[in-house]
């Protein structure tokens, strides 16, 4: 490790989100750049920094600083060389040799003491001279929180979020309550902040920390997908997070009740916890279904049964039995389900009620959760469909002050501004989870149709709830359910064999197919070998798509053919180093131009923009949402950032100290394919923990090719998958919501 002290002649670049700078340090022997996070320094300030040395390839010798701390100017010439520098807006050369003429050597101390005093000089009115004072105080309370902060364990760049939030006032927090910081601050979870808690002397069961742990298990319940947990369940998890009695963890509970945090319901006999937000979205999402659903009346059944003969004709098409009443359905009521698997003709009925609505002048919207569903649904429908977060005009968290504190993520389209839609249709509903469903309603006015497409068989959300399983179950709401398989689709044993997985009935592993195919292979590392070779050999021209469009789908992360390993692997072999691509290493993730990568989670505030003819943007805004995939277009290191152009034409560029919510997506789980359709999908099946082992998420991956499925692996692991029909369940509240809406009507 290296040390050099000197002042900070200028920066070269300089991020102000995170305190990534790259600035040229003055020594005494000679100049360096350092490159580093640097929060709250500025120009002409003199720095300790420790550091090892890199040699950049376009830039040459760096110091890649790990460390650094101010050091008070020690003579007139340093001190007017900070002052005259421009960190503090306002003083400029003259100013600053004004102060020294007067101040000399107790300059600083005059501007941090006595500020009141630099009117004293020319040029220098109250005002400014009280926001001179307020700046350098600025500049020191940060630096000594990301000192202070950094004991804990904190990086500069946490720290600097969190400064901006709280100001000051963090190292009180930190002291005395940092269970607060997980409640406000992304990145700091429970387990963080009972660390700093345990490195401030806070009591193991404190008020404080006992009640954050009670939120932190219904939280962590709530990311796998639950809204609510039974009583007894939620008393234990508490406890063996805690490590204290069931008595203070009973005792704490009705202190979150009074406190409007928590929401005890008792259903068939067991007590259910839910957080306050999340039960009242269900039950608000009962009551604005109920409003939704008003029979449509005054239309006979034999017009409707001419118009539905018309519309076939028209469209050229023959409706089943099923497909009639779903369309007649679908008039008939403000909210209407159709639901059915893969070949069951839902994109066909879907536009027959589009060319009817159509034929009464109404307004029409559609949308999808994910920018592929979307995609696909324009490309089934010829209309316009968007991702349901365009449909609603996301806005994201804005900061609301100069403190950076910001609000929670916001629609402009909500009940003060509701879609101007007389039909709204959403496609593969059975991945909205409970919070978009509820932003969904409030933005639907009275007397406007909601129509819900989807398979209930699919994995739910990957958020909380099950939305349009609960609807189904609640037996209030129109619904039909498409079975027959038609001509076409019979062709295909991608669709038969998904219909006999979800019914539990063995499918013909004989390879006589010319769509499904299964290899067995019981060794993961023939398994890694057929693997590259089907996607870079084998299957591009067998179903005219390229490596990067086929999809390796695995039920797992972590393991042996976890999406962990296997992405490792295959983006040695479909996009390898080369001396002409860029790269970048972030934590165990290489990333690489021309690679397939993921978006991990929601990121309302990313910027993107769609780039239209003669490069012009043609439509720009923000929002970048879990489970997204695009391609690293570019690896910029002078810039310090990644772009990524995603499938449905947003570009977006990350900076290197955000990659934390890109993977590679060579392959991906199950659950994140949802919504996404693929040429072809390889599935690497060989042994796993039971509960994902199951029917529900074969089904799921089977159905996510349209071309061809090939599975690798264990036969015995494949005909377990068929027939373990016990899914993880989820505890959701909105059936029950919705029937105490419906029966108190």
């Amino acid at each position: 490790m290296e040390k050099y002290e000197g002042y900070i002649d200028h920066f070269l670049f300089q991020k102000e989100e995170n305190g990534y700078g790259v600035f040229e340090l003055d020594t005494e022997d000679d100049d360096i750049i350092c490159v580093g996070y640097f929060p709250g320094l500025g120009q002409g300030e003199t720095v300790e920094v420790t550091g090892e040395w890199t040699v950049h390839p376009t830039y040459g010798p760096q110091l890649k600083c790990s460390g650094w701390k101010t050091v008070e100017p020690s003579d007139i010439v340093d001190i007017e060389r900070y002052l005259a520098s421009g960190s503090i807006k306002g003083v400029g050369p003259t100013i600053a040799k004004r102060i020294i003429k007067k101040f000399g050597k107790e300059s600083l101390a005059i501007i941090e003491k006595e500020p009141e005093r630099l009117v004293e000089i020319k040029g220098i009115s109250e005002r400014m001279a009280m926001d001179i004072a307020t700046q350098t105080a600025r500049h020191r309370d940060l630096r000594d929180a990301i000192m202070m902060l950094g004991k804990y364990g904190i990086s500069n760049t946490m720290a600097l979020k969190l400064y901006n939030i709280y100001g000051a006032t963090i190292s009180i927090i930190v002291t005395h309550n940092p269970y607060q910081l997980a409640e406000d601050v992304e990145g700091i979870g429970f387990k963080k902040a009972d660390e700093i808690a345990s490195k401030s002397g806070i009591a193991s069961d404190s008020q404080y920390r006992v009640q954050s742990g009670i939120k932190y298990v219904l939280n962590y319940a709530s990311a796998d997908g639950h809204t609510y947990v039974p009583m007894d369940e939620l008393i234990s998890r508490a406890y063996q997070l805690l490590g204290v009695s069931e008595d203070i963890i009973k005792r704490e509970i009705p202190n979150l009740i009074i406190d409007k945090q928590l929401i005890v319901k008792t259903e068939d006999g067991t007590e259910n916890v839910y957080s306050n937000m999340m039960y009242f979205e269900e039950l608000g999402c009962a009551r604005m279904l109920h409003d939704l659903n008003d029979t449509i009346s005054g239309v006979k059944e034999d017009i409707i049964a001419d118009r539905i003969s018309q519309t076939e004709a028209e469209l050229g098409i023959e409706l089943d039995t099923l497909q009639k009443e779903a369309v007649k359905g679908a008039i008939q009521n403000g909210v209407f389900i159709l639901t059915g698997g893969p070949g069951t003709g839902k994109t066909t009925t879907i536009n027959a009620m589009l060319k009817l609505f159509e034929a009464d002048r109404l307004n029409i919207m559609l949308a999808a959760p994910t920018g592929r569903a979307a995609k696909r649904m324009t490309e089934t429908t010829g209309y316009e469909s968007k991702t349901i977060h365009r449909l609603l005009e996301l806005n994201g968290a804005i900061a609301d002050d100069d403190n950076g504190a910001s609000r929670r993520i916001r629609f402009e389209r909500n009940e003060t501004n509701p879609i101007e839609a007389d039909v709204v249709i959403i496609d593969e509903t059975s991945m909205v989870d409970i919070h978009l469903f509820y932003a969904l309603l409030k933005a639907l006015k009275p007397g406007c149709r909601l129509i819900m497409v989807g398979d209930y068989n699919q994995l739910p959300s990957v958020g909380p709830g099950q939305v349009l399983h609960d609807l189904i179950a609640s037996k209030c709401f129109a619904c039909v359910e498409l079975g027959k398989i038609f001509r076409q689709s019979e062709q295909s044993d991608i669709v038969v064999n998904a219909h006999k997985i979800k019914n539990g009935i063995d499918i013909a592993l004989d390879n006589k197919s010319r769509d499904f195919f299964f290899l067995e292979r019981n060794d993961t590392d023939v398994i890694y070998k057929h693997m590259v070779q089907l996607i870079t050999e084998k299957l591009p021209g067998y179903v005219g798509a390229s490596s990067m469009q086929i999809q390796v789908l695995t039920p797992t992360r972590i393991g042996a053919l976890g999406v962990e390993k296997l992405n490792k692997i295959l983006q040695k072999y479909i996009n390898p180093p080369s001396h002409d691509k860029a790269e970048y290493t972030f934590g165990e993730n290489v990333f690489r131009e021309g690679d397939k990568i993921m978006q991990t989670k929601n990121n309302y505030n990313l910027q993107w923009e769609i780039i239209g003819n003669y490069g012009i943007t043609a439509d720009s805004g923000t929002g970048v949402f879990n489970g997204d995939i695009g391609i690293v277009t570019e690896i910029n290191r002078s810039l310090q950032c990644i772009r990524v152009d995603y499938d449905d034409g947003k570009k977006v560029e990350y900076p290197f100290s955000e990659l934390d919510q890109l993977e590679l997506a060579y392959a991906v789980t199950i659950h994140k394919s949802q919504g996404s359709e693929y040429p072809a999908v390889v599935m690497p099946l060989l042994d796993g923990p039971r509960p994902l082992l199951n029917r529900n998420l074969l089904y799921t991956g089977v159905t996510r090719a349209q071309k061809c499925v090939t599975i690798l692996g264990s036969r015995g692991t494949l005909t377990t998958m068929i027939h373990n029909e016990s899914e993880n369940s989820r505890y959701t509240g909105l059936t029950a919501r919705i029937r105490e809406t419906e029966g108190g009507s």
